[in-house]
């Protein structure tokens, strides 16, 4: 993925992958993380999530394109692909308010989970 565009296809694939406990929390953490990621090792202590379940659940998200991973000499070094997040967030923004101007705000959102 990692394209600016998500058609439905690949923005089912993203959401079924984020549509467990374990994927959303280590999605979530990547995203704090920012660009430059995490090693899986400090992912999964973090966490608390065995190394061995955790990279069951980072090669999900990496497969409908919410990860992207590098080799750093003996660690992997897992990072969020914000375009494709922010494609999947413009996805489901694409027909708000029946396609009339409208501005949907983070701050807006986060107040709303209060």
């Amino acid at each position: 993925m990692g394209a600016t565009c998500l058609q439905s296809p690949e923005a089912v694939a993203a959401l079924a992958s984020l549509a467990q406990e374990h994927r959303l929390v280590a999605f979530r953490e990547l995203v704090t993380a920012g660009p430059e990621g995490r090693s899986a090792g400090e992912l999964a202590e973090r966490l608390g999530i065995p190394a061995s379940s955790l990279s069951f659940h980072l090669v999900q998200l990496a497969r409908s394109g919410l990860v992207s991973s590098e080799r750093r000499s003996r660690h992997i070094i897992y990072r969020a692909d914000f375009a494709t997040m922010n494609a999947l967030l413009a996805y489901l923004l694409d027909n708000c308010c029946s396609g009339a101007a409208c501005e949907v705000e983070i701050q807006t959102l986060r107040s709303a989970c209060k």
